[in-house]
């Protein structure tokens, strides 16, 4: 009983050991965003190095980790919400690129997973291994084709370069997939014998069985796509068509304390995303893995 009780205490400080190492970016970048951005040059001078004029180069003896500003200053919120309508750009600008792409992904791998796991045959099973070899492809290898394919249609340049390719990735209709699986059969054979045909099936069946599924997508597929940086900056040749994943790592070092306050800004929609739907994201993934393919 001794050593049951040792070694759930022993997990316990390890796993708070390691859910503090995990968020403490995330609350250093929170803390810092309400400083000025004379303490941060003074906390974190010789990581930035930046550069004010007048003064010269201003490189810090050591890294201060502070967690409590000195004076909470809110300069920083008020430069990006008011005094730079460039970031607010920026903001609409990764909205306008990630809700097509969530939508159509969406869409398009519940259309494509009830195919795979309604028909069977030799292509369908080679077109679902085909599928695998893409999603476990990284993304950077796609980004020549996608920048050729582009260009053929003449969207080089403009948002749907960008949209289209997500639109249509196949982590999605993997995912989809093998949860579809796991519906019953006899849901399925109830419905024709009830009289419907394949549309109401795929509707009044498959889709509110797999809610929780489509939730979870949805949210990964927000999360992946809201930090891409790579594709818009290779497809998006205007740089105020780019969204501000981009911006974020253009910002200077003498901006520090307003690259605090935009990346909370910019964290704030996937995070209220994964609280509201934590639960369906998480069942979501595991039926979805727990189904033999």
């Amino acid at each position: 009983m001794r050593k049951r009780y040792f070694g759930r205490t022993g997990l316990f400080i390890l796993s708070a050991f390691f859910a503090f190492c995990f968020l403490l970016p995330t609350v250093l970048t929170i803390s810092n965003s309400f400083m000025t951005q004379s303490e941060i040059d003074a906390n974190y001078g010789m990581i930035f190095e930046s550069t004010r004029p007048g003064v010269g180069t201003y490189v810090s003896d050591s890294v201060t980790l502070k967690f409590i500003p000195d004076r909470v200053s809110f300069s920083q919120y008020i430069t990006v919400l008011f005094r730079s309508p460039e970031y607010i750009l920026k903001f609409w600008n990764s909205v306008i690129l990630v809700i097509p792409i969530v939508v159509l992904q969406v869409g398009i791998a519940s259309f494509a997973a009830y195919s795979f796991t309604r028909y069977q045959g030799r292509l369908k099973n080679f077109l679902f291994f085909f599928y695998i070899v893409l999603m476990l492809m990284p993304y950077q290898v796609t980004i020549v084709p996608n920048y050729l394919v582009a260009d053929w249609l003449d969207i080089l340049g403009t948002r749907w370069a960008v949209i289209f390719p997500g639109a249509f990735a196949p982590f999605s209709v993997f995912l989809l997939t093998k949860f579809m699986r796991r519906i019953p059969s006899v849901l399925i054979e109830a419905a024709k014998l009830d009289g419907a045909n394949e549309w109401q099936i795929f509707t009044r069946v498959c889709i509110p069985q797999c809610r929780s599924a489509l939730y979870s997508i949805a949210i990964l597929v927000f999360i992946d796509y809201w930090n891409m940086v790579e594709l818009p900056i290779i497809l998006l040749d205007n740089a105020d068509m780019q969204p501000l994943s981009v911006f974020l790592s253009t910002i200077n070092s003498g901006e520090a304390g307003v690259a605090f306050a935009v990346a909370v800004i910019y964290m704030i929609p996937p995070l209220l995303l994964f609280l509201h739907g934590e639960e369906a994201l998480v069942e979501g993934i595991t039926h979805s893995g727990s189904v033999k393919g």
